[in-house]
């Protein structure tokens, strides 16, 4: 059989509310996630043996990584065990998205590779056992699974899909700083600033907030500034921090005001990507 390419979209949190912590040591969340039509790209071709490849421009983030932490090794090694298949795979993981940067991309290239392995092997893309073994792999690893616009709750594994948002100009910018999800977490100051509303995806995130972004900004005073550039920006409908940072986004009302702002985003030196929702 040939090799299996899928794409691993940035995922987006277009609100995220923090409503306190779970005796697990998780804490309880309601989210709106979103997914862009772009990011990394996972292969995966059977082998003789196990081997994963990295390649792209963030690949040599994950370079000094040992193959077994990875996660995208680690969701191979868990469906393998999950639904005996015996022999080898060939990975490769084109790496576009910046690492611990809050849109996804670990969980991504981890949902990405069950959906290619499941491909290769005859499995359901929506077999119960395969979101189970996302959920284990991690919180945003079943949304990335699903891939597509989704409220999110209880760890953020809890899904409920909603209506598809359409091709809507969006923008990923990051100053080049990498954030510690459990840093960020540990700084939340406990306060539950209430639920997220109910409607229409858009319309609820416009009245919702991310309850980590004030934490995030004291670890990384660098978010302050993307945030002004893109709230500042000419046709943005709305800009936030995604996850526990250091991305932000910015929807705007077409793609000349999108393409314009990251323009401005460029010329600070930050990597960005002009994408659209999907």
């Amino acid at each position: 059989m040939t090799a299996i390419v899928e794409t691993a979209p940035a995922k987006i949190n277009l609100a995220l509310h923090v409503r306190r912590r779970r005796a697990d040591g998780y804490h309880e969340l309601e989210t709106l996630f979103a997914f862009c039509r772009d990011g990394d790209t996972v292969t995966v071709a059977l082998a003789e043996v196990d081997r994963l490849t990295l390649t792209g421009p963030f690949a040599a983030v994950l370079a000094g990584e040992a193959q077994e932490d990875n996660l995208v090794t680690r969701a191979a090694r868990r469906f393998c065990e999950r639904f005996g298949v015996a022999g080898g795979h060939a990975i490769t993981l084109d790496k576009h998205l910046p690492v611990a940067s809050g849109i996804g991309g670990g969980s991504a290239d981890a949902a990405a590779t069950l959906r290619a392995l499941a491909r290769l092997h005859g499995v359901a893309l929506d077999h119960a056992d395969l979101f189970s073994l996302a959920a284990d792999l991690g919180a945003d690893v079943p949304a990335c699974l699903l891939g597509r616009t989704a409220r999110g709750e209880g760890k953020g594994d809890a899904l409920q899909p909603l209506p598809p948002l359409g091709e809507v100009p969006v923008l990923l910018v990051n100053p080049g700083v990498a954030v510690s999800t459990a840093a960020v977490f540990g700084r939340w100051d406990g306060v539950d600033r209430g639920p997220l509303g109910e409607g229409a995806a858009m319309d609820v995130a416009a009245t919702g907030r991310n309850d980590l972004e004030p934490p995030a900004r004291a670890l990384a005073r660098q978010i302050d500034d993307v945030l002004a550039l893109l709230q500042a920006a000419p046709g943005v409908e709305l800009a936030r921090m995604s996850g526990s940072g250091a991305t932000c986004f910015a929807i705007f009302a077409s793609t000349h005001a999108r393409d314009a702002a990251a323009l401005a985003a460029r010329t600070q030196g930050w990597w960005e990507l002009p994408t659209f929702l999907r």
